[in-house]
């Protein structure tokens, strides 16, 4: 399809040049050859009489035109999926498959209850489900593989404006202290940062958003000692069991914690939690399917809530 000279399809590998940042990365995600994607970009060139790509070290970036064109592509897409969700809704045939990714516990929680909610809802969407954990600075990237990304944050939910990507809040779940059954402050309603002080912890690796709220734990400046780091619940729930240390996990995570024979106990003091959303490219947020998806998400996270 071309309107004044531009070729609409030409102009997507523009956009996947601007989301993924190399040729490599947009051959793979297209199932062309570097060499393809080149000739492509060299073709709109022609066509367009400008230069929309030029070369940075061993690579290449998108010049000024070539950002534009990015973002009418954006564009475009959008009005597409629009306009094609508003047919599938008039016709009563929402349909199609969406690719949604999640955080571990988040996967746990949210995405194991969205594919039987769904066939009752919406029988034509079918979902394919994974999970990744991501650094947050990675979950925009991601939206490029995934039509819905659910990831987390302990400082606050991402401004879609500066993501430039739509963003759904789904819950705010707030981070226990797990400790083992059988540890002196298990029988407390509530735990303040001094009753922690001298505990051993089993963190989470650094950079991780969790590892962000252990400083606010400090008392008289000393920081929780952290002996061992994991990403898994399960495994820190496991060595929490095991009395080698407390931790913090997530709340709506309390019936699996208890089941492996550790207690959640709230903090006082300290306002640790988490935000949860999901995040999705704009045009990917205008299909019907995905717009189904993410109710579907929502009404979930309200009621683990």
């Amino acid at each position: 399809m071309k309107d004044a000279g531009i070729d609409v399809d030409k102009l997507a590998i523009v956009r996947e040049l601007a989301e993924r940042g190399s040729i490599t990365a947009v051959a793979a995600a297209t199932y062309r050859t570097p060499s393809a994607v080149s000739q492509t970009i060299k073709a709109l060139e022609r066509d367009l009489g400008t230069v929309l790509v030029e070369r940075e070290g061993r690579g290449v970036r998108l010049t000024e035109a070539g950002r534009l064109l990015a973002e009418g592509a954006v564009e475009i897409a959008q009005v597409v999926a629009r306009t094609r969700a508003r047919l599938e809704e008039f016709r009563g045939e929402v349909a199609g498959e969406v690719a949604v990714t999640a955080f571990p516990s988040g996967a746990e929680m949210l995405l194991a209850p969205l594919a039987p909610r769904l066939a009752t809802r919406a029988p034509g969407v079918t979902v394919r489900l994974s999970d990744l954990d991501l650094a947050e600075y990675e979950l925009r990237a991601a939206t490029a593989d995934h039509d819905v990304v659910v990831g987390h944050s302990v400082v606050a939910v991402p401004d879609p404006a500066a993501t430039g990507l739509p963003v759904t809040p789904l819950l705010r779940e707030p981070l226990d202290v797990a400790v083992p059954q059988d540890h002196r402050l298990a029988g407390r309603d509530r735990v303040r940062p001094e009753d922690l002080v001298g505990e051993r912890w089993i963190g989470v690796p650094v950079g991780h958003p969790f590892d962000l709220l252990l400083p606010m734990l400090a008392v008289d400046g000393q920081s929780p000692r952290v002996e061992q780091r994991f990403l898994d619940n399960h495994v820190t729930a496991a060595f929490v069991a095991a009395g080698q240390g407390v931790a913090l996990l997530p709340r709506l995570w309390r019936r699996a914690a208890e089941a492996r024979g550790v207690t959640l106990l709230p903090l006082d003091g300290v306002r640790a939690g988490r935000h949860v959303f999901a995040l999705a490219r704009p045009d990917r947020a205008e299909r019907a399917a995905v717009r189904c998806v993410l109710d579907a998400l929502l009404e979930i996270a309200d009621e683990a809530r």
